[in-house]
């Protein structure tokens, strides 16, 4: 009875044993085949941007005070003057500007000059060198070799005959006359340049009678129609 009572507890555990093993298999099994069915899902791939999306992105990097941008711009084509380049160029500075409005006054004075008339004057009679008759030598040597109120400037020639107009007016200043000369000496046209800082129009008419009543020495290998000019410093009376 013993024996058959050991044989039956034998039997039983290894029923018990093969259930165990039989179970174990099943659910390795089951696991592997719940692993073989799980699907692979790959992550998602970032989404590209296209440059003008990335732009505002940048923008907002950069604050919202100050958007920035890749894109060129051209100061050129801007219509606000502060930022053209010559607002930023030291060389248009104040002195600069200073000169500017100095030269169109000069330019403003020296247009009412000359659409001033000079004034018409009948044959004033004033003091002379008179050098008639003398050689280029003998002119030369009785030239006076200090400052002068007269000088005139024509290349190769001397004066025969020099009225001084200088201390005719009451006014005082410098006048350059531009002078024609020809081959006989004789004055053929006399222009005085005009003087801003001249106030007194005699000046100019005194400076351009003298001009005109100059007489040069001959020379037939002058040019036929010879410039140069006459310079009258004009003491005030």
């Amino acid at each position: 009875m013993a024996t058959l009572i050991f044989h039956i507890l034998i039997l039983i555990a290894l029923i018990l044993s093969h259930l165990n093993t039989k179970n174990q298999v099943k659910v390795e099994v089951l696991s592997l085949e719940i692993k073989e069915l799980e699907p692979f899902i790959p992550p998602p791939e970032p989404e590209k941007k296209t440059p003008k999306e990335i732009e505002p992105v940048q923008q907002k990097k950069a604050g919202a005070t100050q958007l920035t941008s890749n894109r060129a711009v051209n100061d050129a084509a801007k219509g606000d003057s502060k930022s053209s380049t010559s607002s930023r160029d030291p060389f248009f500075d104040k002195a600069y500007q200073d000169e500017i409005a100095a030269a169109k006054k000069l330019v403003g004075e020296v247009n009412k000059t000359l659409a001033k008339k000079i004034p018409e004057i009948g044959d004033i009679h004033m003091p002379a060198d008179n050098a008639v008759g003398k050689t280029r030598e003998e002119v030369k040597q009785s030239n006076f070799k200090g400052k002068s109120n007269i000088h005139y400037s024509l290349e190769n020639r001397f004066h025969a005959y020099l009225p001084i107009p200088v201390y005719l007016a009451e006014g005082g200043g410098e006048v350059i006359v531009d002078i024609v000369v020809g081959r006989d000496g004789v004055v053929i046209k006399a222009e005085p340049r005009p003087n801003p800082k001249i106030t007194d129009l005699m000046i100019l008419a005194y400076a351009k009678q003298a001009a005109e009543k100059t007489i040069f020495n001959e020379d037939p290998k002058a040019p036929e129609r010879q410039k140069g000019t006459i310079t009258y410093l004009f003491l005030s009376q």
